[in-house]
């Protein structure tokens, strides 16, 4: 099995992008996923993604083109930190989400 990309957004093409396959997750979280993405590429440019391993776990993966001079490097950091401590439940939530709908865990 592959990795599956859950969200994302790129401060390039101005999009955001949710996997067609997570249209059954509520309107409330398919928003703030929007919200935390499209922020992220406005505060430091790039683009992130969120993207679950095999075994279900979300890892959030960021990324800039090289001759992006806007983007902070410092300020990604500490920007993905901040997103992990304060949507622990929000993450943890869609991780179980993952693993009992697409893994078949718990069944």
């Amino acid at each position: 099995m592959e990795e599956v990309v859950l969200c994302g957004a790129s401060c390039y093409t101005k999009k955001f992008y949710l996997n067609p396959d997570f249209n059954g997750l509520p309107p409330m979280i398919k928003d703030e996923l929007k919200i935390m993405c499209v922020m992220y590429t406005e505060q430091v440019s790039g683009t992130i993604q969120m993207v679950y391993e095999e075994d279900g776990s979300l890892r959030i993966d960021v990324d800039h083109n090289e001759d992006d001079f806007m983007y902070d490097e410092i300020g990604s950091a500490l920007e993905v930190k901040r997103m992990q401590r304060e949507r622990t439940e929000l993450f943890e939530a869609l991780e179980t989400y993952y693993k009992v709908v697409f893994l078949g865990e718990g069944m």
